[in-house]
């Protein structure tokens, strides 16, 4: 071709040497043209076919494919190959020029293709989380370390190609690189690990919510990669977390609750143990009125009367023999009220215990399960409970243990001037 043209220049009445040069002049601008021309088709008429094609399918992938551009970056392929196959023949006899130039079209293709296949990756990844699984085990870790894997495979092949050596003898003298190296990705291998033990131990997934108070992160996990896992606390900021950190560092994980068929209420109502005192009849009388202790009362007053017969000093000091007394039959109440309860889940742990006494009164704790478990749901079914507890505790002549407030001292005040 390039000997056609110059024959041709030379007919027309150019020198010789003259009209080399025009003809490979003319011969690169053709080259051009048709890098021109493959880019052209590739974009215009190849690019929109499959375009047409792919969103006429019913595949997912395939959608990913044009969402992140794969197809488009292949298509810049058609112009380097034109011009790396015809550019050594345009500069047929400069060897340097023509060396140069396939050097420089190589390198092109190499960046060129780490980006597709990080595009192609990146479809992987988006693809993988349609699935349900992708939840507990994620892969955008794997995927980077992927990613760093390819990078540096390239770089290595474009090195080889500025210093025209082969990678092979690159690659033998990176054993003295290789402490550099790993200071420098010192991150990406304790993630890449971290990551393992993750994903291997179940430790997090996607959508989880974790407690770590060291980094302030509370909320959902958004993200696990090579290096971080990203967090949206409760108030929509965002935490970022090493990712080895969750191997080496404390954290609460949610899941088992959000697994299972209720979540936790544990609240304790302290009483003021100066109120504490047997039944007497009156005391009894009114409690009777309380449907929810009919046949608590009614096992309870025959149990202790069975057992108070036995006891020939049993009615000689209140001290002697069994009663009931009001803690015992408020905590018999609670006990009651919650069984009935439609939103506590009664096949779940259930307590309502006394803990030890301290400086501001009796502990009374309630330890019982919420069925529903979303966060808004589960707060308000727990606050109309203790709304309902703390309301009734003066029918059974209790009051609740409270720190002395100003108008307390003031009242206080008054008694005493009075």
């Amino acid at each position: 071709m390039l000997e056609l043209i110059a024959q041709g220049l030379s007919q027309l009445g150019l020198a010789d040497s003259r009209a080399d040069f025009a003809a490979r002049g003319i011969f690169i601008g053709l080259i051009l043209l048709l890098g021109l021309l493959a880019d052209f088709i590739a974009r215009r008429y190849v690019l929109r076919a499959l375009t047409r094609v792919i969103r006429h399918s019913r595949w997912r992938w395939d959608d990913a494919l044009l969402s992140h551009n794969v197809l488009r970056r292949i298509a810049h392929f058609a112009p380097a190959i034109v011009i790396y196959l015809l550019a050594p023949v345009a500069l047929d006899g400069y060897e340097a020029a023509g060396h140069f130039v396939s050097q420089v079209v190589l390198i092109y293709m190499i960046a060129l293709g780490l980006l597709v296949v990080d595009a192609v990756l990146n479809v992987v990844v988006d693809v993988y989380r349609t699935y349900e699984h992708s939840r507990n085990i994620p892969i955008r870790s794997f995927v980077q370390v992927i990613k760093l894997v390819a990078i540096f495979i390239g770089i290595m092949f474009i090195a080889a190609i500025i210093l025209d050596k082969t990678p092979l003898y690159l690659l033998s003298g990176l054993g003295a690189l290789t402490a550099v190296l790993m200071l420098i990705f010192k991150d990406a291998i304790l993630g890449f690990v971290a990551g393992i033990q993750l994903t291997a131990n179940r430790m997090v997934a996607i959508g989880d919510w974790i407690e770590m108070a060291k980094y302030g992160a509370d909320g959902d996990v958004l993200e696990v990669t090579l290096t971080t896992v990203k967090v949206q606390n409760w108030d929509k900021t965002i935490t970022t977390i090493p990712t080895y950190a969750l191997i080496s560092d404390a954290f609460k994980n949610w899941r088992g609750m959000t697994e299972s068929d209720g979540r936790r209420i544990k609240r304790a109502i302290n009483i003021d143990m100066n109120t504490i005192r047997l039944c007497d009849d009156a005391m009894l009388a009114r409690f009777a009125k309380i449907s929810l202790l009919q046949d608590y009362l009614e096992a309870k007053q025959a149990d202790i009367e069975a057992y108070n017969t036995g006891q020939a000093s049993a009615g000689d000091s209140p001290v002697n023999g069994r009663h009931l007394t009001n803690i015992g039959t408020y905590r018999a109440y609670i006990v009651a009220y919650l069984r009935q309860h439609p939103m506590i889940n009664q096949d779940m742990t259930f307590l309502v215990r006394q803990l030890a006494p301290t400086t501001h009164g009796l502990p009374l704790e309630v330890y019982v399960f919420s069925r529903d478990k979303v966060w808004a749901n589960y707060e308000a079914i727990q606050a109309d409970i203790f709304d309902h507890l703390l309301a009734v505790i003066p029918e059974f002549g209790l009051r609740v243990y409270q720190e002395p407030a100003g108008s307390d001292f003031r009242a206080l005040a008054s008694q005493t001037s009075g």
